[in-house]
């Protein structure tokens, strides 16, 4: 009862830390950006998980394309479905209906430094690997420092990067040094991947693309064929189910992934029976594929879950590296060419929204024009940035009223004509004689009927736009090295965006090979900005700075924005039961693989979860 005590008042006090910084530092269970976590020290699980739920069975579910490694931190290749949410554990834990509060896992206990420069984890005794193995510090320590190695993925330089230094308290603690304060970064190095050393043995980390992982969380790798399944197994032994934090959760002895060409190829196979669960991005075979005699007689049950997702940005990424597209007209011009009105229509079934922010679905999203806190910050940068975004505000190009269309492509030509592009013999020219053209780069069928009408709308710009979709392995090459024009992409966004940013719009990502900064975004105010949205210190400040950062990326035109949906759309097997409760913020299949369980048959008997 007092260590309860204790710890419910710890936890209080480091809010007021988070709030405020006091000169006090606590150990507690949780943690949270700036709020009081919901959960008290002694909660039973989490509101999404089920004390109903049943341990047992098998669930199947889909990859596509291809993958051929069973390490998710490398570069090179494409790693198997399943393995971060299945074989990889966490000191922490992530709530799902909360904005970004953090909860003990491998550690038991963690406290940030009064001076906010370190983080200390304390390992639970109890935590194993899969081998048998303790969990250790120095396990941690030796993930971490490979993860931010030259032998991983360069992402994680990028999103770790003020982290200092790793040390070995004593057996059981470890603590991170921070190189200067970042409010959220004693959270996200919760977040870090553990494995163990045993696993590389003598090889390479590179060379453990074909070696199963030992595994630290509740599922092992028990076989695969390279391009075509992956298969799970539940570790009989996993230490921490009965956490808080695990408790309902994975309750299937097996968990499959089988490999499918494409998404289409992939329905077809569900509908056979093939896999469970089908988690559905084309609105078009919502409307029209999701149909047949097994939908008519319940054997699969198709809905739609609400969610209150950051939706992001998704759109048309435009590559400023190229010469042709580093005048903001330009870019301007090609996202007025694009029809979305007629698309939604007609391609979309009325489904979807258009985005209209980074931060689309969210309170970080700019609205009107600028003004209090954030007009005072964007004025510390006016010079840099265009007079019209302190006096107009933006929006994606509108094609919904009669004649809109025509108008927005006079507004192209002008614009193309005041870059110096002028058609000549039909093409647009520059006054070398360069002719714009654009490819765009795809990876997945269905894009093609959105393409085509919006290339048609280019064309009488004097616009050449081509497109192809290539096989899965050729995309991430061409991906890593923005080997592209134009790419479908997405800025995913979370509740309480913070360093992930810098891998996003920063300019030390632009030549950093594999980051998500696919337009080459290269701008000292949006380096500020992300900035203050990682040093923003509270809630509030962090709004304020995200709403400047999101106004300063629209006004520059990097992509043409494409659309989202505020509900999942998913069809599945009668064969599952799942709590009463969904989370907040979540996707879909994550949440079915920790919280879903498969309902008891005569057949197939299941145990208490």
């Amino acid at each position: 009862m007092q260590r309860c005590l204790a710890k419910t008042i710890s936890q209080f006090l480091l809010v007021l830390y988070v709030l405020a910084s006091p000169s006090v530092a606590f150990a507690v269970p949780s943690m949270a950006m700036g709020y009081e976590p919901k959960y008290a020290p002694d909660f039973e699980r989490f509101d999404y998980t089920s004390p109903r739920a049943l341990k047992g069975g098998t669930l199947v579910l889909s990859g596509l394309g291809t993958f051929d490694s069973l390490n998710p931190f490398i570069l090179k290749g494409i790693s198997a479905g399943g393995l971060g949410v299945l074989v990889f554990e966490s000191l922490l834990e992530k709530s799902l209906d909360e904005p970004f509060s953090e909860y003990g896992l491998l550690a038991d206990d963690f406290y940030l430094a009064d001076d906010g420069l370190s983080v200390t984890f304390h390992l639970n005794p109890k935590a194993r690997f899969s081998n048998g193995k303790p969990v250790r510090a120095e396990d941690v320590k030796f993930s971490f420092d490979i993860l931010l190695s030259k032998a991983s993925h360069p992402q994680y330089r990028l999103y770790y990067g003020d982290v200092d230094s790793v040390v070995v308290v004593d057996e059981l603690t470890v603590r991170f040094n921070f190189k200067r304060r970042n409010p959220e970064l004693h959270l996200i190095v919760g977040e870090v991947s553990i494995f163990s050393k045993d696993w590389l043995g003598s090889s390479t980390f590179a060379e453990t693309d074909d070696i199963p992982p030992i595994s630290s969380g509740p599922y092992v790798v028990d076989s695969y064929e390279r391009g075509k399944y992956i298969r799970y197994k539940r570790n009989p032994n996993y230490w921490a189910m009965d956490l808080p934090v695990r408790r309902g959760m994975y309750n299937f002895d097996r968990v499959t992934y089988k490999y499918y060409k494409d998404s289409t190829i992939a329905l077809e196979a569900f509908k056979a029976g093939e896999f469970d669960f089908f988690f559905e991005n084309y609105s078009k075979r919502w409307a029209r594929s999701h149909e047949g005699p097994k939908y008519r007689s319940g054997e699969i049950l198709k809905t739609e879950l609400s969610h209150s997702n950051n939706a992001g940005m998704q759109g048309f990424a435009i590559n400023t590296r190229r010469d042709k597209f580093k005048d903001v007209r330009v870019r301007k011009a090609l996202s007025l060419a694009y029809d979305f009105a007629w698309a939604n229509k007609q391609l979309f079934y009325n489904q979807y929204v258009r985005c209209d922010s980074y931060f689309s679905n969210s309170e970080l999203a700019a609205t009107g024009l600028p003004e209090g806190e954030e007009l005072a910050l964007l004025n510390e940068f006016r010079n840099q940035l265009p007079a019209e975004l302190f006096t107009r505000v933006w929006q994606p190009p509108a094609t919904d009223k009669k004649g809109a269309l025509r108008s927005n492509l006079i507004q192209a030509r002008d614009l193309l004509l005041e870059a110096g592009w002028s058609i000549e013999d039909g093409v647009l020219k520059n006054s070398e004689g360069g002719v714009l053209t654009v490819d765009v780069l795809l990876v997945q069928k269905g894009f093609d009927r959105i393409l085509a009408p919006y290339a048609r709308n280019l064309k009488k710009l004097g616009i050449e736009m081509s497109y192809r979709t290539v096989d899965s392995s050729l995309y991430k090459r061409r991906i890593d090295t923005y080997d592209f024009d134009m790419v479908v992409t997405s800025f995913p966004a979370s509740m309480s965006p913070g360093n992930e940013l810098r891998n996003m719009f920063h300019s030390q990502s632009v030549s950093t090979r594999g980051s998500r900064n696919l337009p080459g975004i290269n701008d000292p105010v949006v380096d500020a900005l992300v900035d203050k949205v990682i040093n923003a210190g509270n809630r509030h400040k962090l709004v304020v700075a995200a709403r400047a950062l999101d106004r300063v990326l629209l006004f520059n035109e990097y992509l043409v924005p494409n659309w989202y949906i505020d509900k999942h759309r998913i069809a599945y097997k009668n064969m599952f039961d799942f709590p009463e409760t969904l989370p907040l913020y979540y996707e879909p299949i994550s949440v079915l693989i920790k919280t879903w369980w498969k309902k008891q048959t005569p057949e197939q008997p299941a145990s208490g979860g």
